[in-house]
């Protein structure tokens, strides 16, 4: 496998910043560009993000000193020294949208942390252990955007990724109505607790536009590329509610759900446990070797315990078991900085990139 260029849309963010240390030694990827706002723009990476580092690593050396970029201005010369981009920036939402478009236009193929492109039609939210498939609507999206390589993939909402890979496995079974009450770490909204001091000894019951995505995004996940388009899957109704809690690090959820058939505790942790998908049939540098852990301990997953399982990137489950009014209930968890942000974005470029989108 050749060594890609890949540059960093929003390097100064959380996201941005845990790009760099993911990037760290991979063996595919290696960071030639990087950008944010024009206030960072002409200052080393270590100067732009002074004061401001919350990553508990130190900054790559070999990042460090890399002159940080305009991501508008200096777009041309951007793309001139990448294959690929990540972007997480913190714009207004029809800036994000120009500018993502702006970068696939210039043939640069762009993978999205952000919300924007996710309910466009023609580009793929890809999950890589469960819905690659849908990389084949990109052909599409190229014709509509008069581009041969320029193309823009998007990752999923943070959350999803607590509780969605552990509601796949049974999708066959007939999966009806999903709850999903989600408990949110401080940094999916980009914050420590040096910067959120409001969260100590509290819970914000109210994370905005949250709950919609979680109801609305799993089904494009579950959906289907007919006509040049991903059609959204019908089923499961999905409702939920979505706190901020006083954690660093993992998003957790309390997940009750319904199936038409019916089935063993058994067999759904043997499903659990057995579940692979392309990232790992492929091997792919970031993909956890197994996707799903369970933990038969009652009071387990747990965040500060579990979070970085198999490098942050695999899922926690525990506490399966019968209920009342659904079929079945249990908690899980996922690292949302890892898996649920740069982490799942990584993936997916690992899964094109070996599908050849980058090439």
């Amino acid at each position: 496998m050749k060594q890609y260029r890949v540059g960093i849309i929003g390097c100064t963010g959380m996201v941005g910043q845990r790009f760099t240390t993911i990037l760290k030694n991979h063996p595919w990827f290696k960071v030639t560009a990087l950008a944010a706002s024009a206030s960072s723009a002409g200052k080393t990476y270590e100067e732009a993000v002074s004061g401001r580092w919350a990553m508990n690593e130190p900054i790559p050396s070999d990042i460090a000193k890399l002159t940080v970029f305009d991501a508008k201005a200096d777009m041309e010369k951007i793309v001139s020294l990448v294959d690929f981009v990540f972007c997480a920036v913190n714009m207004k939402s029809d800036e994000i949208i120009t500018l993502e478009e702006a970068y696939a236009k210039l043939e640069c193929p762009v993978i999205s942390n952000n919300k924007e492109h996710r309910s466009t039609p023609d580009v793929p939210m890809i999950i890589p252990e469960l819905n690659a498939s849908h990389h084949e609507v990109i052909a599409h999206q190229r014709e509509r955007l008069g581009t041969k390589r320029g193309f823009i993939a998007v990752k999923c909402n943070c959350s999803l990724q607590s509780y969605v890979p552990a509601i796949h496995p049974l999708i066959d079974l007939g999966v009806t109505r999903v709850l999903a009450c989600t408990y949110q770490a401080i940094s999916g909204a980009s914050k420590t607790f040096e910067t959120m001091p409001e969260i100590l000894d509290n819970v914000i019951p109210y994370i905005g536009g949250e709950e919609e995505k979680s109801e609305r995004e799993p089904l494009k996940i579950w959906g289907h590329v007919e006509n040049g388009v991903i059609v959204n899957a019908t089923a499961p109704s999905i409702t939920s509610q979505c706190l901020r809690v006083p954690v660093s690090d993992g998003h957790m959820a309390a997940v009750f759900f319904s199936l038409e058939s019916k089935v063993s505790k058994d067999e759904i942790i043997r499903r659990w446990k057995e579940f692979k998908g392309p990232a790992q049939e492929l091997e792919l540098p970031s993909a956890p070797k197994q996707f799903i852990h369970y933990f038969e301990e009652d009071n387990r997953p747990q965040p500060k315990l579990d979070r970085d399982i198999e490098g942050g990137m695999a899922i926690s489950a525990g506490r399966l078991r019968p209920d009342i009014q659904y079929d079945y209930k249990f908690v899980c968890l996922s690292h949302n900085t890892l898996r649920g942000a740069a982490g799942g974005g990584l993936l997916m470029a690992e899964l094109l990139c070996k599908l050849g989108y980058f090439d």
